[in-house]
């Protein structure tokens, strides 16, 4: 799962800094900071609630596609292998 946030969007609510404080900070404007774009499993739902509660959308959520490996990648080629 990939985390990030648009900072031309944010209007400083600072919902998702109170919901999931391990991945999002304020800057000295308030604008939200990612200081976690690659978080742990266990925090997808806080991660969810927090991206609905966004009042401006300014959170994205990336989850890997089936099958993909750790990095996204795609963990096969589709094609058996021959001898």
């Amino acid at each position: 799962m990939r985390v990030s946030a648009n900072q031309d969007t944010c209007v400083t609510s600072s919902l998702c800094v109170y919901r999931v404080p391990q991945v999002f900070d304020q800057d000295e404007d308030g604008l939200v900071l990612v200081v976690n774009a690659e978080p742990p499993q266990e925090l997808r739902e806080d991660l969810l609630h927090a991206q609905r509660s966004c009042p401006t959308r300014s959170i994205r959520i990336e989850e890997p596609a089936v099958g993909a490996g750790a990095d996204g990648a795609d963990s096969g080629s589709g094609q058996a292998a021959t001898g």
